[in-house]
């Protein structure tokens, strides 16, 4: 897991004391020892800068391609949902308003109207 998340010069840091980025890697991995079949992920991205969502994207795409494991991705930042989805259900105060492929739910109404607003 150390090799995979790419943590290897920094195994002996105290987490406390890593860049956010990394502790979120740390975080990754400590879920991963678990070995899952599901993995849950709450927001994975927030706070992170540009960089650190590239590569938590990577990772978490690698993490179902090399381990098999499903991903179940709660996430604001709607370009890394569209981007790393093979599936997208997307809620509005808890009720769901499509469920489908990125580009399904890209063109879907009623997400457009919740997101963008209903012009009058």
């Amino acid at each position: 897991i150390i090799d995979f998340l790419e943590i290897q010069h920094i195994r002996r840091t105290p987490v406390g004391r890593l860049p956010y980025g990394l502790q979120k890697r740390v975080e990754l991995g400590r879920a991963l020892a678990a070995e899952p079949a599901v993995l849950l992920l709450d927001e994975p991205m927030a706070g992170m800068n540009l960089e650190e969502k590239q590569d938590m994207c990577r990772f978490v795409l690698d993490v179902n391609d090399h381990y098999g494991t499903t991903i179940v991705l709660i996430e604001h930042d709607m370009g890394v949902v569209m981007d790393i989805s093979d599936r997208v259900v997307v809620l509005d105060y808890g009720r769901k308003l499509a469920d489908g492929t990125p580009d399904e739910v890209r063109g879907d109404q009623k997400v457009i109207d919740a997101y963008l607003g209903v012009a009058h």
